[in-house]
């Protein structure tokens, strides 16, 4: 996980046993942002969504492909809205950062200063229109 923010995280693809881990270390929402059968092996939202219950998460599921567009950014920051400690994943973690970026962006933040913030966790959002 890389912090993008203090108490928001975006991860490559978590497993469903992961889960109960996040939650003890103190996370408390999952957004998960990978469409269903995107490559071979992945669990499915189903599957994580029960994880998410077991380990008692709040569990979102904003698939994303390519770039995030509005009912997905609206999405992602009614997840964020409540302040949750908060982990954002995908395949690599890259839109979730951008989910990430543009929902906070909604909300008046400086977009340098997102891109600042995701560049520090590895994901590059130079070329994202904030």
């Amino acid at each position: 996980m890389r912090a993008l923010a203090p108490g928001v995280w975006s991860s490559p693809q978590l497993r469903p046993e992961a889960l109960a881990g996040l939650a003890e270390s103190g996370v408390r929402r999952i957004v998960n942002n990978r469409p269903d059968g995107e490559e071979p092996g992945q669990p499915s939202s189903s599957e994580v969504q029960a994880a998410a219950a077991a380990a008692g998460l709040d569990y979102r599921w904003v698939p994303i492909s390519g770039m995030p567009g509005p009912d997905q950014v609206s999405a992602v920051s009614d997840a964020l809205e409540d302040g949750a400690p908060t982990v954002l994943f995908c395949r690599s973690g890259m839109r979730s950062a951008a989910a990430w970026a543009m929902a906070r962006r909604l909300h008046g933040d400086d977009a340098d200063a997102l891109r600042a913030a995701a560049a520090a966790a590895g994901y590059d959002l130079s070329r994202l229109p904030l």
